[in-house]
């Protein structure tokens, strides 16, 4: 099976002088949809910009489709006034400065959910991996749960929320947390099961369709993909790609299991969340629980695991050199030790959103 790939990220609008976030007014969509068509799209706050790839067959093809996204929303935000940025919160813009996309989903979504929309200033990175078939895509989901956490970990890259030091290596997952059906989602038994939770949600008027289903992973409403939407926003093509690379190869991982009659142990979702606060909180730098071991592990000596794990099926997938760069990230650290990193030194907000602006196109 070929497991085709699809990458979605969400920059981060800014002023070139102040580095605050600033509307863009759609005007960078409007000039990206001339040449990027329906690959770029507004989001819920104005200070946002989203772009998708193609359907890509290959992490290689992907890399290009990423890289020439990123530049081209980089050359039109320069020539209206703007900057762009990867972080996934913003160092110290405030939410409640921050204007609402004029569209009618956006405004139903404020007038449900009041303050936890208002303040969802946040940005993410989502990647799509094509299965064959949804039944297919449920038992993938299912078992790659697991691996949420640790490859959450190596995507940390949101420290600062509002001007603070927030202590946590990713706290755009704790911003996300006050919206409903988001986290780690529960084990199903069949896709008849699934379907059927949706359709008793969209019942009871708790949704109106498939694509509020928020959480960190889930088999998608309409297409036969695996979602994976834990990830901060990294500040890199690089590490875009290498975080992307790591979810096709655990989905292959498991799906040549799955062919040999062999299954990945299921884990309980409240376990998997032990470990998925330990990587907002730590990154890459704490300890998860090994749960097969019963103990706490190093947090890098598991992913290196991980790469392992997966390395019967990387030269399959052709991506080798992108899992590789994971190495480069345990040893660099990941976009929130960076940020800090220049914090430390400067004690200047300002000359990290500057960091985060030049890290955008960095190896384009």
């Amino acid at each position: 099976m070929q497991f085709t790939l699809g990458i979605e990220e969400e920059y981060m609008v800014m002023d070139p002088q102040t580095r605050e976030l600033r509307s863009h007014e759609q005007r960078i969509v409007e000039q990206a949809h001339k040449v990027l068509r329906d690959k770029v799209k507004a989001e819920f706050h104005q200070a946002v910009v989203e772009v998708g790839t193609q359907i890509c067959t290959n992490i290689e093809e992907a890399r290009e489709d990423i890289a020439q996204l990123r530049k081209t929303i980089s050359a039109i935000a320069g020539d209206l006034g703007y900057s762009v940025g990867a972080s996934g919160t913003h160092p110290f813009s405030k939410w409640e400065m921050q204007l609402i996309t004029d569209h009618p989903r956006y405004f139903e979504i404020v007038n449900e959910m009041q303050d936890a929309a208002r303040s969802n200033l946040i940005f993410g990175l989502h990647v799509h991996v094509g299965m064959e078939n949804r039944e297919m895509a449920l038992h993938i989901a299912n078992s790659v749960r697991y691996f949420l956490p640790h490859i959450f970990a190596l995507s940390t890259n949101s420290p600062f929320w509002e001007g603070r030091n927030t202590g946590f290596k990713s706290f755009r997952t704790k911003v996300f947390d006050k919206f409903p059906r988001t986290g780690i989602p529960d084990y199903f038994g069949s896709i008849e099961e699934y379907d059927n939770y949706i359709k008793l949600l969209i019942k009871t008027n708790c949704i109106d369709n498939a694509k509020k289903i928020w959480w960190d992973l889930r088999v998608h409403p309409f297409f036969n993909t695996v979602e994976f939407r834990v990830c901060d926003i990294p500040l890199t093509i690089d590490e875009t790609c290498t975080l992307a690379a790591l979810f096709q190869a655990v989905c292959a991982k498991v799906y040549k299991l799955r062919m040999q009659n062999l299954n990945f142990i299921i884990y309980n979702r409240a376990l998997v969340n032990e470990n998925k606060w330990r990587a907002s909180r730590y990154g890459i730098d704490g300890n998860l629980i090994d749960f097969g071991k019963e103990m706490e592990v190093n947090a890098r000596a598991l992913i290196y695991e991980l790469l392992d794990f997966v390395d019967d099926v990387v030269d399959d997938l052709g991506s080798r050199p992108f899992i590789e760069n994971t190495s480069r990230i345990l040893e660099r650290g990941t976009g929130a030790d960076q940020q800090l990193r220049i914090y430390e030194q400067t004690n200047n907000l300002v000359t990290v959103a500057d960091f985060i602006v030049q890290q955008f196109l960095v190896n384009a």
